[in-house]
């Protein structure tokens, strides 16, 4: 749907049009409150030019401030760009890795990062972003982390404001990790500058295998010294991979702030919300289903990764899921920005 600015700005005069002259009576007091509406009516129509010109909308034919669909980065990696037409969010959807390296609201607040020293050519995974850690999370019988970061995803459906990708087996990842299987990765744009994904894993064979799952999410903070992470750590038990080979440790904090390096798992915490003094913003990471666990990654003073203006607080399956052939396993994670 086209909107005009002309459109945006009749909504008040189309309203005036159809108001009932006040009484004589009634006209030295309703002369005081016409000059307050006239005022509003002004008001309303800048906010609706600023809000229009904000998102390309001018007073002739309206044309779209950003393009949206299938499109290729400076070293040709191809991403698929999402623009909602009535908040104004969007949202950037790599093909390789099938990674979520953007997600800004309708006022242009960019929520996820990408360090400065990640690769975008496709010589290895994306270091940022919304990455897939599958089959399996950190180290183990496979590679780290997985194939699902360093491969081509396959475009399934594209709208303007969502997309869904799909990664099958291939000779490459067969000779890795030989199973049948299906993933499929939708994101979707949601009205009200909300961001949804799903992860869809299927089970194409007959026999029954395990696998371990990750959004390795990377969030944009305006500085550590800013940053509160807040949810239900409190009182939960987490493993800390900073201390020895790994110790159980209890979270003492209801709010959480990041003055070192951190690898921590937290089992059985999945509400994490991020708030950024800095930007005025919080956060929400709704993990509704499938991520049962909570992931705090920094590395804390490492100016080479940018760890100042990042943090990770990613949506995990820690335990193992055996999943039976034919079966299915669904992680469904959203984010929702608000006003602290």
């Amino acid at each position: 749907m086209k909107l005009t600015l002309a459109l945006l700005l009749a909504i008040p005069a189309a309203s005036a049009a159809f108001s009932i002259a006040p009484s004589p009576a009634f006209a030295r007091s309703s002369s005081l409150s016409t000059l307050l509406m006239a005022s509003k009516n002004a008001k309303k129509i800048a906010s609706r030019t600023e809000w229009a010109a904000s998102r390309g909308i001018t007073s002739g034919d309206a044309t779209p401030a950003m393009a949206t669909g299938l499109m290729q980065n400076e070293s040709g990696l191809e991403f698929v760009k999402l623009v909602h037409p009535i908040t104004g969010a969007t949202s950037e959807v790599y093909l390789y890795g099938g990674v979520v390296t953007s997600f800004k609201d309708g006022d242009g607040t960019e929520f996820i990062a990408v360090r400065p020293d990640a690769k975008t050519d496709g010589s290895k995974p994306i270091s940022g972003g919304l990455s897939h850690c599958w089959p399996q999370f950190g180290p183990g019988a496979i590679q780290q982390h997985g194939f699902a970061r360093n491969v081509n995803w396959t475009v399934k459906s594209m709208t303007e404001t969502s997309v869904t990708l799909e990664m099958a087996p291939s000779e490459y990842t067969k000779a890795i990790w030989d199973k049948e299987f299906l993933c499929t990765f939708s994101v979707d744009l949601e009205a009200g500058d909300q961001l949804n994904t799903q992860l869809l894993v299927e089970n194409k064979g007959t026999d029954s295998w395990d696998f371990q799952a990750a959004l390795h999410s990377y969030f944009t903070v305006s500085s550590l010294d800013q940053l509160e992470i807040m949810g239900s750590f409190q009182g939960k038990e987490f493993l800390n991979k900073m201390v020895g080979d790994g110790e159980m440790q209890t979270e003492e904090r209801s709010i959480i702030t990041i003055s070192e390096e951190y690898d921590r798992v937290y089992k059985g915490v999945n509400d994490p919300v991020l708030k950024d003094a800095g930007t005025g913003k919080t956060l929400s990471v709704m993990n509704t289903e499938g991520w049962a666990d909570t992931v705090l990654w920094s590395p804390y003073g490492n100016e080479g990764m940018g760890y100042n203006n990042f943090v990770c607080v990613e949506s995990v399956k820690f335990d193992p899921v055996a999943l039976d052939g034919g079966a299915t396993w669904t992680g469904t994670m959203s984010l929702k920005p608000a006003a602290i």
